[in-house]
């Protein structure tokens, strides 16, 4: 089969590899109809890539056709549809039946002292194949794969794999009440999303970016944005909306950005070019993160507030500010996105007749499997408009 293979920093091709097949009771194995490059995507574009090997396959946002499954999978047949969580799950240890499927204690890679082995995403999770591709082995299938309705187009579930439910975790990690405020940092797919998500619920909500067709996209939705390349103190331009206070809840999106920052941006590039033995420790301690966001979500959360963080960090490259934290009575809710958890509670929504959170129209570019590497570089330079890319195998 075809798929997109990780063959060095910034340098993702499609190869033909072998297809994969059926090796334990409780795998599965789907046809890809379409898979999405998420932004965790581009941190192994650049930044991690020490801990990817040459050949790895990536992507971990797919859906598909059930091909053939394992003597032990009963809920799922050939000819299925279905969705793939991105995180590898058992549903049965201590950790799944607790909704923390994120850190199952069956899939757990603790050579790495991680949580749930992830499709698609380095040694440090597992290095289990990824689902840009034709075919994708599915372990755990008798509990992962998530059976979806036919009669709507692919993209109204293929966020169910990753995105949507990360930005649904993250608004209810913010525990902001109805009417409350909940200011949005990062505007990327994740943080569209959550402003939806929010809306919905019925909070009001403030985004914060810079890039400009972001900004545009979320005044679609009735969003109130603050401009950072315009608004230099956030923190205070928040207290200015809410009476002073600051927000009721904050999220974080946006995660680590290295390429954001020259100075550091220059070390990871440089740590990239190292022998792996030297690149992965100095990855770890060193780290690829840039608070910037996160410490913007802290100031502009009000005394007593929460601070959810579903963006992706990867590293210790700066103190938190403990003082702040402290005195101003702050609850922070981090974590990698427990998907199971919430399937329930997300399907009856996507299931309505109307897409009543524009997942049909978020992807701003469809491309081919071979046009992947394409894709890959237009979303992580933020160019042409890229907001979101769709592959289809």
């Amino acid at each position: 089969m075809r798929a997109l293979t990780w063959q060095g920093t910034r340098d993702v091709q499609v190869r033909e590899v072998p297809d994969p097949r059926i090796e334990h009771p409780t795998d599965a194995v789907i046809k890809v109809t379409s898979t999405a490059i998420c932004g965790s995507d581009l941190h192994l574009y650049e930044p991690l890539g020490p801990f990817l090997a040459k050949g790895d396959i990536l992507g971990h946002e797919t859906m598909g056709i059930v091909e053939e499954v394992g003597s032990e999978v009963t809920h799922i047949a050939p000819g299925d549809r279905v969705v793939i969580p991105f995180n590898i799950s058992c549903g049965h240890c201590w950790m799944c039946t607790r909704g923390y499927t994120a850190q199952c204690e069956t899939t757990q890679v603790r050579e790495q002292d991680k949580g749930a082995a992830l499709f698609g995403y380095t040694e440090l999770y597992g290095s289990v194949p990824g689902g840009q591709a034709e075919y994708l082995r599915v372990p755990q299938a008798h509990f992962g794969p998530v059976k979806v309705p036919d009669g709507f187009a692919d993209e109204r579930f293929l966020y169910l794999s990753d995105i949507f439910p990360t930005a649904w975790q993250g608004v209810e990690y913010a525990e902001v009440e109805e009417g409350g405020t909940l200011a949005v940092f990062g505007l990327g797919p994740v943080g569209q999303l959550a402003t939806r998500i929010a809306k919905h619920k019925g909070l009001r909500i403030i985004g914060v970016d810079s890039v400009p067709e972001r900004l545009a996209l979320a005044r679609e939705w009735g969003i109130e944005v603050l401009d950072t390349s315009e608004v230099k103190d956030i923190p205070l331009a928040i207290k200015d909306l809410t009476e002073g206070r600051g927000a009721d809840g904050t999220l974080d999106a946006v995660g680590m950005e290295a390429h954001g920052s020259p100075i550091l941006g220059a070390a990871v590039k440089g740590a990239g070019l190292l022998p792996d033995a030297v690149a992965k420790p100095m990855m770890k301690t060193m780290g690829v993160d840039r608070l910037g966001a996160l410490r913007s979500a802290i100031g502009s959360a009000r005394r007593g507030g929460s601070v959810s963080v579903v963006g992706v960090y990867g590293g210790m490259a700066d103190p938190m500010p403990m003082m702040e934290i402290f005195d101003r009575q702050l609850s922070l809710r981090f974590g990698q996105c427990n998907v199971r958890r919430w399937v329930d509670d997300i399907v009856p929504l996507l299931s309505e007749q109307d897409d009543i959170f524009g997942l049909e129209t978020l992807a701003t570019h469809r491309l081919s499997l071979d046009e992947a590497p394409h894709g890959y570089e237009i979303f992580q330079k933020k160019q042409d408009g890229c907001i979101k890319v769709v592959l289809t195998p």
